[in-house]
């Protein structure tokens, strides 16, 4: 068992998976930095606060999974060119275009949650209830966005 009573093996299968996720939120976090800082058009005053609401909470984010792969007993990789090799959101190169913008946020999000989907069972299993209760609050939020970011769209 490790410091806060888990399986050790479970927890570093946990920590790697995490770590997928932290590669991903990265990403994904300076993907929607680019989107507000160069978003033009008619669709600017709309998404510019937007945008920086959704990349304030995932800077949020980015800091809470670190913290719990901390506190599983691992550490948490820090560095970009380990992010771009494991990360299933890939950076976005068109970042002016607002409704593009929702298109990447929409897919890069159905990539997130998947990936949280599967540390839910994951932490299930390893009877880990503070990635569990991680996992569950940040699908809950993000599933409201997806359907919020997808109703912007139509």
């Amino acid at each position: 068992m490790n410091s806060i009573g888990l399986d050790v093996a479970k927890s570093k299968v946990l920590a790697e998976k995490l770590n997928e996720l932290l590669a991903d939120y990265s990403i994904f976090y300076q993907n929607v930095r680019g989107y507000h800082w160069n978003i033009r058009g008619d669709k600017f005053f709309e998404l510019h606060g937007k945008f920086q609401e959704l990349y304030e909470d995932l800077f949020v984010k980015i800091d809470e999974v670190a913290e719990r792969i901390q506190t599983l007993g691992h550490v948490p990789n820090h560095k970009f060119s380990i992010y771009q090799k494991e990360a299933k959101v890939k950076e976005s190169t068109e970042v002016a275009d607002g409704i593009k913008d929702v298109k990447d946020i929409l897919e890069s999000l159905s990539i997130i949650i998947t990936l949280q989907r599967e540390l839910l069972e994951l932490s299930a299993d390893a009877d880990d209830e503070g990635t569990n209760a991680l996992m569950s609050d940040y699908i809950r939020e993000q599933e409201k966005l997806v359907w919020m970011y997808g109703a912007y769209l139509n």
